[in-house]
């Protein structure tokens, strides 16, 4: 006789089927939409080779790319501080860090906006050198950072708590300035949880629309071309663009989760 199978656990069974609607959701909206525009591929090829709708990709791509660089540089030390310091205010710190998480996008894009335009504290100074917000790439980026910022700092953050403290101290020990002890020991150590933050908040940045918008409706971003031709072709036309972005977008993070796993796999042996 053969040897009986285990039986599933009830419990992962069942939060497997609950969990499965949400995957069912997201699955419904993307079929939903693809058997739509599959049923038309040279419509849907002919926008997907627009000159409009491939520059307006690569500047919302690359936007996205600008707003995580400036992250990698602010970011990680502020993270790293809030990691391993306990100081007065700390809370006030972190609240301030995660605000745009519960703010109304539009109140977002008007705060970088009165911040930001040729009269703003910063946009006026800035201005006078040539340095122009409004209507431009530059104004794109800083609605962006605004808007992930807490994505990318909170995940840097619980990677660098994790980094048990005794292993820089033996650093510091052993002669290792504190900055040599974090980029020899914390940094290499939370690789995986830089790498998804700056996923999270790559991904958070090219899905902005109303933060953007309030500064920089032109040059268009992917989420301001959708909105523009939905209001001037319709939906079939708003359609095909958002189908374009969605394989776009998929192709990217399917790449970048499978990245991250190799990652993951250097970060473990480390």
């Amino acid at each position: 006789m053969g040897r009986r199978r285990p039986l599933p656990d009830r419990c992962l069974l069942s939060f497997a089927v609950i969990g499965s609607l949400l995957v069912l959701y997201t699955l419904l909206a993307l079929l939903n939409m693809a058997a739509g525009e599959l049923s038309d591929i040279p419509h849907l090829l002919r926008v997907a080779a627009e000159e409009k709708v491939i520059g307006t990709i690569l500047t919302t791509m690359g936007a996205g790319l600008a707003t995580v660089v400036i992250l990698l540089f602010l970011g990680i030390p502020l993270a790293y501080v809030l990691a391993r310091t306990d100081f007065r205010g700390k809370g006030i710190v972190e609240a301030l860090i995660d605000m745009p998480l519960m703010l109304p996008h539009t109140v977002a894009g008007i705060m970088v906006y009165i911040l930001f335009m040729r009269r703003g504290l910063i946009g006026a100074p800035l201005y006078e050198v040539g340095i122009v917000f409004e209507e431009a790439f530059a104004g794109i980026v800083v609605a962006m950072l605004f808007v992930s910022a807490p994505y990318f700092v909170d995940a840097v953050r619980e990677g660098f708590e994790k980094v048990p403290v005794h292993l820089e101290n033996v650093a510091r020990t052993l002669g290792a300035t504190r900055f040599q002890a974090f980029t020899r020991v914390v940094l290499p150590l939370s690789v995986r949880h830089i790498f998804n933050g700056s996923i999270l908040a790559w991904g958070r940045a090219i899905g902005e629309f109303a933060a953007v918008v309030f500064i920089a409706y032109y040059p268009f971003v992917i989420s301001t071309l959708i909105y523009n031709t939905f209001t001037t072709d319709g939906i079939r036309e708003s359609t095909s663009v958002a189908f374009v972005m969605i394989v776009v977008c998929f192709t990217f993070f399917a790449a970048l989760r499978i990245i991250m796993k190799h990652v993951g796999r250097y970060d473990d042996r480390v």
